[in-house]
């Protein structure tokens, strides 16, 4: 019976971590968003492929 509860308590404090985290995340990317990031990243990654291309 102890081991069943142990195995309970490490659950709840397992899924406390995990919803934490993922509250966590959702919050940088809504930032990131926010601040424009997806645009700059876009860009970066255009001049990265037209310079391995060879016409950049």
């Amino acid at each position: 019976m102890r081991k069943e509860k142990l195995w309970s308590i490490r659950g709840k404090k397992l899924w406390s971590v995990r919803v934490i985290i993922i509250v966590l995340a959702v919050c940088f990317i809504t930032l990131g968003v926010m601040r424009g990031e997806p645009v700059e990243v876009w860009k970066k990654a255009v001049n990265i492929c037209l310079q391995c291309i060879g016409i950049g």
